[in-house]
């Protein structure tokens, strides 16, 4: 089933609409990069941060009435929204809100997703929408939301889930769902031990985005049900929604590149792994997610910083970049990049070389210092002559090294203590 609703039809849905954006975990998978920051405040692509992807997708789709639902250790996530996107006018009903924790209607933080929503629900009758959109603060990818809206009304929908095809192997991390030939879901889990294959493709399983529109009546309904229910964990994946399949209408929405119709470009960068190769994906030629589209901006926030540098031409000493991006404030002193992503004032001291690197911002490398296949975090100052990613034994005892290989590195394990407990 194909959907080409106008541009106007469209339009009238998402002026009509919540956006909730849930921020609130740690992200523990992606290990030290979440000690001091949610995931969704994770830096990525060399001037982003996670979160920016969905504020994005959702003020180029047209919704512009934003909650974002924030908990585990959110300063620089909220710091990060107050700079960045305070520039929608509440005289036209615009907002971006932050809704932390706060304990409204339970005297506990948010249970689970269902819970935090539901700890909001006197906000949410306020705003009063037509639709809420319910999303998932740390993915990675470019979707209007104005067409699956538009599917979501044209079925007569309760709820519509966003999905796309996973890996069988990888499907166990995800609400797997199993649709009939008019996409209505017969079937959902929520993380199961041996996920359903697709009937025509046993490699591949049909996997929930975390993207959820709702009728809003029905969405108070359920979580007001939910609620009440001792028994439940109060999520929407292992509860609300496998909850109400086959007694409400509920569907799934396919998630495909309106141009070629194949499936289009999302990461789920939960790992140290997957968010090493979603960065460096960036760098390639002609890579699947576009950050110069002008069409489909991301838009965040950042100091502004003068252009990269790149000084000495020495024939030992020689300032450069090669299959790179490197972010603007940065100094490349005398040293080498080959195939790494650079954030904004890196510094790199001379004779230095880094290969397939990630290195986020405020970052300074000394001299004669050898880095390959490595995530350095914000603000580590690494000494000279430091070497990582050649002897695994050695970086497991000094940093953390993942199923891949790649290394982490954050300021404490380089003695540097840039957080205090007190």
């Amino acid at each position: 089933m194909r959907f080409s609703p106008s541009p106007r039809f469209v339009s009238r849905l998402t002026r009509d609409t919540l956006a909730l954006i849930l921020a609130g975990g740690r992200g523990s998978r992606l290990k030290q990069l979440t000690v001091w920051r949610a995931k969704p405040a994770v830096p990525f692509g060399g001037k982003f941060r996670i979160i920016d992807f969905p504020l994005s997708n959702c003020i180029n789709s047209g919704i512009r009435r934003i909650g974002i639902l924030t908990q585990y250790k959110a300063h620089s996530l909220i710091r990060h929204v107050q700079q960045g996107w305070g520039f929608l006018r509440g005289e036209f009903g615009e907002f971006v809100e932050l809704l932390p924790a706060q304990q409204r209607i339970e005297t506990s933080w948010y249970a689970g997703t269902a819970d935090a929503i539901y700890q909001n629900l006197d906000i949410l009758r306020w705003h009063n929408p037509s639709y809420v959109l319910i999303l998932a603060g740390d993915h990675i990818y470019k979707m209007d939301y104005g067409p699956m809206l538009a599917a979501h009304v044209e079925r007569q929908a309760d709820i519509t889930v966003g999905c796309i095809e996973v890996p069988i192997e990888h499907a166990k991390a995800f609400g797997v769902m199993s649709v009939d030939h008019d996409w209505r879901i017969e079937k959902f889990l929520e993380k199961p031990p041996e996920p359903e294959p697709l009937p025509d493709n046993p490699n591949v399983a049909l996997a929930s985005m975390g993207i959820y529109i709702f009728n809003t009546r029905f969405l108070f309904e359920q979580l007001v049900r939910d609620a009440d229910m001792p028994e439940s964990t109060h999520d929407f994946g292992k509860d609300i929604i496998p909850g109400v399949i086959g007694k409400y209408r509920v569907f799934a929405y396919p998630f495909r590149d309106p141009a070629t119709g194949r499936q289009a470009y999302w990461r789920d960068v939960g790992t140290v792994d997957a968010f090493w190769e979603a960065n460096l994906e960036l760098i390639d030629v002609t890579p699947e997610l576009n950050l110069y589209d002008e069409e489909w901006p991301i838009w965040t926030y950042q100091e502004q910083a003068p252009p990269a540098k790149f000084v000495f031409d020495d024939d030992d000493r020689r300032g450069m970049a090669v299959d790179s991006m490197v972010s603007g404030g940065c100094i490349i002193s005398g040293a080498s990049l080959r195939h790494s992503l650079l954030f904004s004032n890196v510094r790199v001291h001379a004779y230095s070389q880094i290969e397939e690197s990630v290195v986020l911002p405020d970052v300074t490398i000394g001299e004669n210092c050898r880095i390959q296949r490595a995530v350095i975090d914000k603000g580590c100052a690494v000494p000279p002559g430091t070497v990582i990613g050649e002897d695994p034994e050695e970086d497991a005892r000094r940093f953390f090294v993942s199923e891949k290989g790649v290394v982490l590195v954050i300021p404490e394990m380089l003695g540097q203590q840039l957080h205090h407990a007190r």
